[in-house]
């Protein structure tokens, strides 16, 4: 098999977030990976709450409904996994989301793992995308910060050393094997920061890239039985033209 090709698909506007990710993400992929970048056009420049999430998921599954016959897998890269199940459902190619393949990477380095983020908004959220997971049992505890910055993307550098706080906090009182630094912003923190935490380190992009790798080298076939296979075609109103041929399977047709 020749390199995968893999969509970097960021549900947020932030072109500056997704050349962020894109940077954590080459700096792990096989030589022979080609990690395609992709920013929505439309929505919020980072999803911090459920209603956003709701948002960014649908744009999520409108943009791989245009991308996905040209490319191996997919990774929805916004760490809430916005659209995630709905795309498993919907398109034939393994679809990764940066928060599942955070957490699956953290449990297979440690018993629990602890998930810190920069803004206490995204609290209600992440606890809910853990127990969507199943993890709920493996996760030690979220450490939020608590104080505002001044630049979303710009949150890594400014709050580098209450992050690394925090981390070390999860370790000492909530007994946290791992570590997750969550949420886009954050992308490439870990490499720089894994050597003042005294336990494992994941960095939620790396985790995606080099699993959506490890699944398009196994090259698993789509399901027809079972809770992820495609819908039934179903008429549609009003949806953009790519997403609505997947649903009606007009582009099994078009293929």
């Amino acid at each position: 098999m020749t390199g995968a090709r893999i969509l970097l698909l960021n549900p947020n506007t932030s072109a500056e977030m997704t050349e962020r990710m894109l940077e954590a993400g080459r700096a792990v992929a096989a030589r022979d990976t080609d990690l395609v970048p992709l920013t929505a056009v439309r929505g919020v420049p980072y999803i911090a709450t459920r209603a956003e999430a709701q948002i960014g998921g649908a744009i999520a599954l409108e943009m791989l409904a245009e991308h996905h016959r040209r490319v191996d897998a997919a990774i929805i890269a916004a760490f809430g996994d916005p659209g995630l199940f709905g795309a498993r459902e919907l398109f034939d190619i393994p679809v990764v989301g940066l928060a599942e393949a955070a957490m699956l990477t953290a449990c297979m380095l440690g018993r629990r793992f602890a998930i810190v983020s920069f803004a206490r908004a995204l609290g209600p959220w992440y606890e809910e995308c853990v127990a969507m997971h199943g993890l709920t049992g493996r996760c030690a505890g979220i450490r939020l910060l608590d104080s505002p910055f001044r630049e979303v993307t710009a949150v890594q550098e400014e709050k580098e050393d209450r992050l690394v706080r925090l981390a070390n906090e999860a370790v000492q009182r909530d007994e946290a094997d791992v570590v997750i630094l969550a949420g886009a912003p954050l992308s490439g923190l870990a490499a720089k920061v894994a050597h003042r935490i005294p336990v494992p380190v994941v960095d939620q992009v790396a985790a995606a890239v080099k699993q959506a790798e490890a699944l398009a080298a196994l090259r698993p076939r789509k399901a027809t039985e079972g809770t992820f296979r495609r819908p039934p075609a179903k008429r549609v109103t009003g949806l953009p033209a790519a997403l609505a041929a997947r649903i009606t399977h007009a582009d099994d047709v078009e293929a």
